[in-house]
């Protein structure tokens, strides 16, 4: 599943070919994605110029004077900018064509992603209103995470994927962090002191940083029509690695269940 340093590099790798384009038609193979797409999305969004490509959270925002569509990648989506009399394929559900000759295309097999539309402030969109600030803003910080995390019982882990805390730490990026932090996954989150969430908050927007980095290089080119999003990994000190030795102490790494998902951790190192 795409998490936000994917998101994020698809949005720097469209942008260029969609920012001052003027949107020529839209066409809407299969509206069934996870939410209906809007049925009035073609004629809306015809004619309008794309002013800006902004991300939030995991969800991309195409910006027009008409109004803002709203794009996410689900489990298995993928965009990319063709030729716009490029054959579809199965999974290909929609093309934003643009008045360069290029379309934006979205394939999705799993078809959990969306295509939405908005007239407002897409901030205030019931999606994205409530979410927690960006990762790599100073507006997340130790002292946020602390402060939220008095009283709670459950994991940490589960705690800083919780999206009203913070968006994007998704499964990989939470297990790194909290490997370069120190902390046990499965450890109370009212139970860890200011300090520690303070150096959390660091490392995982060390994480997220490295990780936007790799994808300037390693994610296949926007405008190769192969069907694969082609998603990077940085070097993961832990996660997918049970069984192997700690890349810091040489204790043998574990794996367990937080929250219905796999979590990675050294029984030595973090606490």
């Amino acid at each position: 599943m795409p998490e936000l340093p994917e998101v994020e590099t698809t949005r720097r790798g469209i942008e260029p070919y969609l920012l001052g384009h003027r949107v020529e038609r839209v066409v809407v193979r299969d509206p069934r994605l996870r939410w209906p797409i809007p049925a009035e999305l073609p004629d809306t969004l015809r004619g309008q110029c794309i002013e800006a490509v902004e991300r939030r959270a995991k969800y991309l925002l195409l910006r027009t004077r008409a109004g803002t569509a709203i794009l996410h990648l689900g489990m298995s989506g993928s965009l990319r900018v063709l030729p716009a009399q490029t054959p579809a394929e199965r999974h290909d559900h929609v093309d934003i064509v643009l008045d360069s000759g290029l379309t934006l295309r979205l394939r999705d097999p799993r078809r959990f992603g969306a295509v939405l539309w908005t007239g407002e402030d897409p901030l205030r969109h019931p999606l994205l209103a409530k979410l927690g600030p960006e990762p790599l803003t100073d507006a997340f910080d130790g002292e946020r995470i602390y402060r939220l995390s008095r009283g709670r019982r459950g994991p940490v882990k589960n705690f800083i994927m919780d999206n009203h805390v913070v968006v994007g730490l998704g499964n990989i990026y939470a297990n790194e962090a909290l490997f370069r932090a120190r902390i046990h996954p499965s450890r109370a989150a009212g139970r860890i002191a200011r300090e520690r969430y303070a150096k959390l908050a660091e490392t995982a927007k060390t994480v997220l940083t490295e990780a936007i980095a790799a994808g300037g290089t390693t994610l296949r080119d926007f405008t190769r029509e192969d069907g694969n999003p082609g998603y990077f990994r940085i070097e993961l000190k832990v996660y997918g690695h049970a069984g192997e030795p700690c890349p810091e102490c040489g204790a043998t790494i574990r794996q367990t269940v937080i929250g219905q998902r796999s979590s990675y951790y050294c029984p030595h190192c973090q606490r």
